[in-house]
């Protein structure tokens, strides 16, 4: 359709509509913010915190148990303050669990000091996995 001076009118894209019912996330703005704060934003959200945690843990993994027991075992997860390790053979996995008061407060001066990633962790899992372990 022309305009006033006889050029056609620019089409601008139609923004998209949202379906009745269905809201808006609230915590987007129309601010614009910088990649950093808007990763900062991201790395608080909880399957990325532990995830975060979970990868310093592993790093620091000699660190929290000692050299032989990290050759026979790994971190494997960590959600809502329960780690759960992986061990080589069921003897290392005993003794993961003898030692799982001491595993904990270790791995949670690690975090600490590492800029505070993650919750605290309050209880420790073993599992059995024959499959390759340590760094």
């Amino acid at each position: 359709m022309p305009n006033s001076s006889g050029r056609p009118r620019p089409r601008y894209p139609e923004r998209p509509r949202r379906e009745p019912g269905v809201r808006r996330d609230p915590t987007r703005t129309e601010r614009v913010e910088g990649i950093g704060s808007v990763l900062d934003q991201l790395l608080e959200r909880r399957p990325w915190r532990s995830g975060r945690a979970l990868g310093e843990l592993a790093r620091r993994w000699t660190e929290v148990v000692g050299d032989r027991l990290a050759a026979e075992s790994t971190p494997l997860s960590l959600d809502a303050g329960i780690l759960v390790v992986r061990a080589s053979t069921a003897p290392w996995a005993a003794q993961i669990r003898f030692l799982a008061a001491e595993v904990a407060r270790r791995a949670n001066e690690v975090m600490v000091e590492d800029r505070g990633t993650g919750g605290p962790i309050t209880a420790v899992r073993v599992t059995v996995d024959p499959g390759p372990v340590g760094p």
